[in-house]
């Protein structure tokens, strides 16, 4: 049963009291055994008091270089313009020595201390090579009983990156123009993950329109069955505001477009499932996996 500090600690989260929402994310970031059952607890009542169906969570994914960071601190604008809460939780790079966040993208990501409606937090990859760090869906969790628009921003470490379909209801990948990422992006498949598409940096004029083309040209191939199932390319431009209202207008739809075709639940519970299989996975192998009786059995289970 919940102690009272931690059913306090969870309605203070959904009360969006900052500290309380650090508070929560440290908590699920302790990997000690010891631990599990209160964050377990903590994540059930955090389910049960917040607003965890009507949170929409956009991933942000991309190689390295791309405008990540900055993009995103413009759509946390955009959507704090809207009058949406927002909470940001930016994934960097592990210290080789530390182990803490090396890049630290919060200090890329505009933030006014007295706007108690925007929250961002750092967190170390821990040397995962989807791009995430292992307890980015707990503190997706946290983050999504407390703010309206919570947005997932991965490390950026190029083709490996999926795991950020495991987590967002939206999944955009950024594109740099002439740096060949389209090719290396079809090449790995990761064309198949995304529902937008972004080519950032659009204000650097012909080789933006290049891939842009080169973009929708892939795309056009992919998808030459269904063309109505196509995702956008949308072009941004952090420094112009280029294209951010209308990326954040997307983003919305496509979540729209989720529930009302009765999506969303699943996509989510399918979703959380495979980040826990890969949970898993890590900690006991496929040995592991095959005495519980292979992929398929645990999978079920955890549904």
């Amino acid at each position: 049963m919940s102690s009272p500090a931690r059913d306090s600690l969870a309605e203070r989260v959904v009360a969006r009291q900052p500290v309380a929402v650090a508070r929560a994310i440290s908590a699920v970031e302790d990997r000690r055994p010891a631990s599990e059952e209160t964050i377990v607890e903590l994540l059930v009542e955090l389910r049960r008091l917040g607003g965890w169906s009507r949170c929409h969570r956009i991933g942000i994914t991309g190689p390295p270089g791309v405008g990540k960071s900055s993009l995103v601190s413009a759509l946390a604008r955009t959507a704090r313009a809207r009058g949406h809460t927002v909470g940001v939780l930016a994934v960097d790079p592990s210290s080789p020595r530390s182990g803490g966040a090396l890049l630290g993208d919060r200090a890329r990501i505009e933030v006014d201390p007295a706007d108690e409606g925007l929250f961002v937090r750092s967190m170390a990859s821990g040397g995962d090579l989807g791009g995430l760090a292992r307890a980015a869906e707990a503190a997706l969790e946290v983050l999504s009983a407390a703010y309206d628009v919570v947005i997932a921003e991965t490390t950026g470490v190029g083709q490996s990156e999926t795991d950020v379909e495991h987590v967002a209801d939206t999944v955009v990948l950024v594109i740099q123009p002439g740096s060949g990422d389209v090719l290396q992006f079809l090449k790995a498949g990761i064309l198949e993950i995304p529902d937008l598409f972004v080519v950032n940096k659009s204000d650097l004029g012909a080789i933006a329109d290049r891939a842009t083309a080169d973009l929708r040209a892939a795309l056009a191939t992919l998808y030459a069955g269904s063309a109505a199932d196509m995702p956008a390319v949308i072009r941004t431009s952090t420094p112009t505001g280029e294209g951010i209202d209308e990326l954040l207008t997307a983003a919305e739809v496509h979540r729209s477009r989720l529930v009302d075709e009765g999506r969303l639940d699943e996509r989510r519970r399918r979703a959380a499932t495979a980040w826990a299989y890969g949970l898993f996975l890590r900690r006991f192998g496929e040995v592991g996996v095959d005495r519980a009786g292979g992929k398929d059995t645990v999978t079920a289970r955890l549904r």
